[in-house]
């Protein structure tokens, strides 16, 4: 699937320049866009989410530290900001803190948490294209600038190749626009499988949808990508 190469170069690309620029270390090429929401052994769980509905703060510090990274990677990839991107992913934490009391046990805590994410992600975009549709917010514009701005960081960076840097922010930046104009149900499931490599069972899960809906919509989502890149691009993807 030419699309789905598409999306993972780009997102590994701005993964590891992310990484990069936060001071993380650099995971290994087969990790740099799988994830999963199951972090924690099954028999741990349990008393790791009593930890937590106590209010053990070092439970919640543990919390943060399992899943910040990939929480973060994938609200970006949602919303397509860095900064809106690290403000939601501390509310998203801060939700899980709120609501861990209701956190029932039938899914893995993990695939909660990505829940919780997703649907703070979706109910942004709702926000956004109120105002974007109203004229106050210039996500394009501020996009485009973010991108400028990290490619011109990479040039000027330690790394041996900064021309494949910033072609893949150019491929980066192609795709983020066209995900953004998606249908919010469409993005979640086309990020969720394409970049985050989860499987139909976790989506399903995460998104509430039976399995064969994330399928077809997940092939409506590959087709509607395709042919937003291809007009940017101005051909056609074979």
């Amino acid at each position: 699937m030419v699309t789905k190469a598409i999306s993972r170069r780009a997102w590994a690309t701005v993964s590891e320049a992310d990484e990069a620029a936060r001071g993380l270390p650099r995971r290994p090429a087969a990790q740099a866009v799988a994830s999963s929401p199951a972090l924690i052994p099954d028999d741990a769980e349990a008393r790791f989410v009593h930890r937590l509905r106590q209010r053990d703060e070092q439970a919640f510090n543990e919390l943060v530290l399992a899943f910040e990274e990939r929480i973060f990677r994938l609200v970006w990839r949602m919303v397509g900001r860095r900064d809106e991107a690290e403000d939601m992913t501390q509310e998203v934490f801060v939700q899980v803190f709120k609501a861990i009391d209701q956190f029932r046990g039938d899914s893995k805590l993990g695939t909660w948490v990505y829940r919780i994410a997703v649907n703070l992600c979706k109910n942004r975009a709702k926000y956004h294209s109120r105002r974007h549709r109203d004229g106050h917010y210039d996500l394009e514009g501020s996009e485009a600038r973010a991108t400028h701005e990290r490619a011109e960081g990479l040039t000027s960076g330690e790394t041996s190749r900064p021309d494949h840097l910033v072609l893949g922010y150019q491929v980066e930046q192609i795709v983020q626009m066209c995900l953004r104009d998606m249908d919010p149900d469409f993005r979640e499931v086309l990020v969720l499988r394409d970049v985050e490599c989860l499987s139909y069972e976790e989506i399903g899960a995460i998104t509430g949808l039976p399995e064969g809906t994330v399928k077809s919509r997940l092939h409506r989502a590959r087709a509607t990508l395709q042919a937003a890149v291809e007009s940017s691009l101005g051909e056609t993807i074979r």
